[in-house]
């Protein structure tokens, strides 16, 4: 868990977290637009005002937003993402030391603000605090990464990763910069490989998922 934790310039961590009772807070594919946007708008050095002042300010249009993308002013580097239904993972490497905490606080925040007022409710709207997970080699971070790209095959929302648009699995298959230029964390540098490494696995994570809830229940 991150509590009380330094988050350190350089540091990877796989982030999760989880709405109230499985709440289905992503169901509406606004809501991960809203999602996506505030993941963009937080991740920045030079900001000055909230997301929903942001949007006012430009008449609620959507920002312009690829997760993956790289710059100077970014306070995190995000290597791969996926939005579920009822929870959301992000690997993510720490550009500058100790902001990781309240980043999340910030995304968190402004999205719980904005579906408690689109859906007239109060009160929390995740789980718990997020978790975090360091990935200290080469070989964990590219098993955490197709971990969370092969999420949806294996609560079986779909039959192949690309199929969920709410991910980065599409553009790493899809675009060769990302993987020989821009996720050069990832040790696989070519999309068929990398796809092939992912594809492998769908089965076999599907039969962990059911193990791991057979042993739970």
């Amino acid at each position: 868990m991150h509590i009380g934790r330094y988050f350190k310039q350089g540091q990877v961590f796989h982030i999760c977290n989880k709405s109230i009772a499985n709440y289905g807070i992503y169901q509406d594919h606004k809501n991960i637009i809203r999602f996506k946007n505030a993941i963009c708008f937080y991740n920045s050095q030079d900001r000055t005002e909230s997301l929903a002042d942001n949007l006012n300010k430009h008449k609620n249009k959507s920002l312009k937003v690829n997760l993956l993308q790289t710059n100077i002013n970014k306070i995190l580097k995000i290597i791969a993402y996926c939005i579920m239904p009822d929870h959301y993972h992000l690997l993510v490497k720490i550009l500058k030391d100790d902001i990781l905490s309240k980043y999340i606080s910030d995304v968190e925040n402004s999205f719980t603000r904005y579906f408690n007022i689109k859906f007239k409710r109060k009160g929390p709207l995740w789980q718990s605090r997020f978790r975090s997970v360091e990935v200290k080699t080469d070989e964990q971070l590219l098993h955490v990464s197709r971990y969370i790209h092969l999420n949806p095959t294996t609560s079986e929302l779909v039959s192949k990763p690309e199929e969920w648009e709410f991910s980065s699995y599409r553009q790493y298959i899809n675009n060769e910069k990302i993987l020989k230029e821009v996720m050069t964390e990832i040790t696989i540098s070519t999309p068929s490989k990398y796809k092939r490494f992912c594809e492998d696995q769908i089965d076999y994570q599907k039969k962990l998922r059911k193990i791991k809830k057979l042993l739970l229940e």
